[in-house]
């Protein structure tokens, strides 16, 4: 899938979003056992939406994730959807994120790329946990 074009009956889309989100109050809880969980739930829930991860960088206290998506979704649903399950898990599963009021906050940005742009926007994220 990643930067092939999405063919349906009626259209031929190809729609990537780069999303960034953090967690609630900047507290860096995004790493060793978290990190790896918070990872597979990524994969999870987007296979479950029909989205490909193109690139993923999770740092201690935010998250860049790169994504090819169908034209059906809205980025609002796609957020809410993987910030929603990924925080019921990750405080089931890990005592310490209880004590936080809530895992995300309710902001996140979203920028569009397309083609060009892909590669560029890969290499970003690749270079995330260098500086």
């Amino acid at each position: 899938m990643s930067q092939a074009y999405r063919h349906d009956n009626t259209s031929v889309t190809l729609i990537n979003y780069h999303f960034v989100w953090i967690a609630r109050r900047r507290r860096k809880v995004l790493i060793g056992l978290v990190e790896e969980r918070l990872r597979e739930l990524l994969a999870e829930t987007t296979r479950g939406l029909d989205c490909e991860i193109l690139a993923v960088e999770i740092m201690p206290d935010h998250i860049h994730l790169f994504l090819n998506c169908p034209p059906t979704l809205a980025p609002d649903q796609i957020m809410f959807r993987i910030k929603g399950y990924s925080a019921r898990v990750l405080r089931q599963e890990f005592a310490h994120l209880q004590r936080m009021p809530s895992m995300w906050t309710r902001s996140y940005f979203c920028s569009t790329a397309g083609n060009v742009s892909s590669e560029t926007i890969k290499r970003y994220l690749a270079n995330q946990k260098s500086h």
